[in-house]
């Protein structure tokens, strides 16, 4: 099959590649999967996981990605829960291959069941978006109906969807960005929008929940605002900072099948919507690791037509 994959680190995006591997294996409790459309995070050749297995093995040639929708085409010894020819979302072990392939083997508990009639190219960039947002507001921030979010960069993948899941529980959203994504972000149904470097963070007045993906001084900026009770989350590093009175939390993003469907459900009645961005054929993955320009929304790598 064809696959885009590294394996020189030290060479990081000029060492991808679209190259030849071998048709992955369906392990115990495994589905292949038939990629259709994939997403991917521009960092993640910069994680151990990338390089390396569970036990600290070299995993090299490895295949990036780690967000696919696709169509199951074989079952593991052990199986169940899905079936051949089923639609499938969700999530890659962050440890074995990914999903910047044309076949992709997954633990079948990471997927959930696709509707019908949600494009794969949209599905594909929401599970690592949108079950980060949804674990970082409602799992550790415990976000409920009448507080106030305060949701950095509320125009990329995590925020976009962060926003919309904040404001269907009934929370008053405030997003933060730069200006030109503030029409965007105020479309997608936040109260009130700032502009990091042009407007002053501390105008935001008190928060109940902080959703951070920038990190560094943004996120320690941050702390001063969440009122008591609250909590201060972040995906970006391990805060330096704590809220005086409320909790800190880092996270990194799991799977989880209940809350991929329910999300797939909103997609089909049109009450969330990812921001998708360029949608490019396996060959130009690479390239879009680093790309010329900035374009709005999530690049979609489309692997296979339906």
């Amino acid at each position: 099959m064809q696959a885009i994959a590294v394996s020189d680190r030290d060479a990081g995006i000029a060492g991808l590649s679209l190259t030849d591997l071998p048709y992955p294996h369906a392990a115990e409790n495994d589905v292949i999967v038939r990629v259709h459309a994939a997403g991917f995070t521009p960092g993640e050749l910069d994680w151990p996981g990338t390089w390396t297995d569970r036990s600290g093995r070299d995993r090299t040639p490895s295949v990036p990605g780690h967000e696919v929708s696709g169509v199951v085409v074989e079952l593991g010894y052990g199986t169940t829960g899905l079936t051949v020819g089923q639609r499938v979302f969700g999530l890659t072990d962050w440890t074995r291959n990914g999903s910047l392939a044309e076949h992709v083997a997954v633990e079948a508990r990471n997927l959930a069941p696709l509707p019908a009639d949600v494009d794969h190219t949209v599905a594909a960039a929401l599970p690592v978006s949108g079950l980060t947002a949804w674990q970082g507001l409602f799992d550790h921030g415990r976000l409920t109906t009448g507080q106030t979010a305060l949701i950095h960069g509320a125009a990329g993948g995590v925020g976009s969807i962060a926003v919309q899941l904040a404001r269907e529980a009934g929370a008053r959203v405030i997003g933060t960005g730069r200006s030109a994504d503030r029409d965007t972000v105020l479309a997608l149904g936040a109260d009130a929008f700032l502009d990091l470097r042009t407007e002053t963070l501390e105008d935001v007045g008190e928060v109940d929940v902080v959703l951070d993906v920038i990190g560094g001084d943004v996120l320690a900026r941050s702390a001063a605002l969440v009122r008591a009770g609250g909590t201060l989350v972040t995906i970006a590093t391990p805060p330096d900072v704590r809220p005086r009175d409320g909790r800190a939390v880092f996270f990194v993003v799991e799977p989880d099948r209940a809350r991929l469907a329910e999300l797939a459900t909103r997609l089909r009645d049109g009450r969330l919507r990812p921001v998708v961005g360029d949608v490019l054929p396996l060959a130009e993955a690479a390239a879009a690791f680093a790309p010329a320009t900035r374009t709005p929304g999530k690049t979609i790598i489309r692997v296979a037509e339906d």
